[in-house]
């Protein structure tokens, strides 16, 4: 464990992989494969791996431009460097909703399935006690200090990755073909379901915004994202099989994994994938608050938002301030709406994220003043070229409605930003370039 200026390089290369894997599986496994059998079938552990290779290309892109950089920021920090301060702006604007509108979809997830068990959870009241309490217990530990959160997070992967590997070493002996035969589907839809799997992929990104905490992040930042990738595409590939060769109709079952334990194990499998999917939900909430307040306080030190939210905790090393502000965001945001809206917004507004580092790429390699990375991705442009085009035909299949909300974000971001920028200069100080 080092100190690097304020903060604290304590997350090491395990650590660092563990916060990935853990900002992609969080609520979506236990639900997705219901929608997947409705959509493509039996066939629906193939969609599972298109999808994980359209996805490859993003992700080799952040690999090499994360690997430029040892400061905290992410996608922020990459994107002001490559663009300049209006477009680094947006970046950080719009990474910040992308985190607090998907924790807000997690923590309406983990109340759902913790009703189940305590009934009293699903009324108004107990819904907002529930989230209030998560919120707040995630928070304490995050403020305690990085290491602390790293370990922990550690733990909470091992604990939801357990049921799943579990059901998958268990469920596939007892695959059935006949069962197989009744996830037929009239008219499979795979589009929808690719769709459906690169926002069940999305999250990644997230493990590269606390750079400054984490011991060698210019070494460890493909590493981690490499065999992260490959271990979630594994995980909802098997997942994806055990319960369309278990659960017969899967498509119709609201609880797919609860419903392939069922077949196993009856009454107590239900509630052992209930608990799974709570801590799988909790375990997210906690990396998310460890990752994502790192956004603002790299721009509240970089002069981009208030300067308060850059401040340093003095004796736990953590951006104090920007962690309470962002759990209190995340906790408005779940007692405001439910999962399919904030997942919703959260799906879109990640695509322009996505394609920012995916242009970052390009625009970085032309850069000599610039670091120069230290994993190099082979024929880069291309892949950044596949990696544009991707995003871009996904935002091209949204609705019109959706389009509003994406372009009025950004529209508030510029706003926002020329009001910073005015206030600035008119203090007699120059805006970051």
């Amino acid at each position: 464990m080092t100190h690097d200026g304020r903060l604290v390089r304590a997350i090491g290369r395990w650590d660092f992989t563990a916060l990935v894997v853990n900002g992609v599986i969080g609520s979506s496994v236990f639900g997705m494969p219901a929608v997947l059998a409705a959509l493509t079938g039996a066939w629906s552990p193939l969609a599972v791996l298109l999808a994980a290779a359209g996805i490859l290309a993003i992700v080799l892109c952040h690999a090499e431009v994360a690997s430029r950089f040892r400061e905290a920021g992410g996608t922020y920090l990459y994107a002001k460097t490559a663009f300049g301060s209006f477009v680094g702006f947006q970046a950080g604007w719009l990474s910040f909703w992308i985190r607090v509108t998907s924790m807000g979809a997690n923590l309406n997830v983990f109340v759902s399935y913790f009703a189940e068990m305590v009934p009293a959870a699903g009324r108004p009241l107990g819904r907002a006690a529930t989230m209030v309490v998560v919120t707040a217990l995630v928070t304490l530990v995050n403020l305690r200090g990085v290491r602390q959160s790293a370990r922990t997070v550690d733990v909470f992967v091992v604990a939801k990755l357990a049921p799943l590997v579990g059901l998958v070493l268990f469920g596939l002996w007892h695959v059935s073909r006949e069962v197989l035969a009744t996830q037929a589907v009239a008219r499979p839809d795979w589009t929808q379901a690719v769709l459906l799997l690169v926002f069940a992929f999305g999250g990644f990104e997230a493990a590269l915004v606390p750079a400054a905490e984490v011991r060698d992040p210019r070494r460890d930042a493909a590493f981690s994202l490499i065999v992260a990738l490959g271990i979630v595409a594994s995980v909802y590939m098997l997942v994806q099989l055990a319960v369309v060769g278990l659960v017969p109709g899967a498509a119709s079952a609201p609880a797919p994994v609860a419903a392939a334990y069922g077949v196993l194990l009856g009454a107590a499998g239900v509630t052992l994938a209930s608990v799974a999917a709570m801590v799988s939900t909790y375990g997210w909430t906690l990396g998310s608050v460890l990752t994502s307040p790192r956004i603002v306080y790299s721009m509240g030190e970089r002069g981009d938002l208030p300067a308060w939210l850059g401040h340093v905790h003095p004796r736990f090393r953590t951006p104090d301030v920007a962690i309470v502000a962002y759990a209190a965001a995340g906790l408005l945001f779940a007692l405001s709406g439910g999962f399919a809206a904030n997942a919703t917004l959260s799906a879109i507004v990640r695509l322009v994220t996505y394609g920012l580092v995916c242009a970052s790429l390009v625009a970085l390699r032309r850069r000599p003043d610039v670091t120069p990375p230290a994993f190099r991705l082979p024929a880069g442009p291309v892949a950044a070229a596949l990696g544009l085009a991707f995003c871009a035909w996904l935002v091209s299949t949204r609705t019109f409605g959706q389009a509003w909300i994406l372009g009025g974000l950004i529209a508030l971001g510029a706003a926002f930003w020329a009001a910073r920028r005015g206030g600035a200069a008119g203090a007699g100080g120059s805006p970051a370039v």
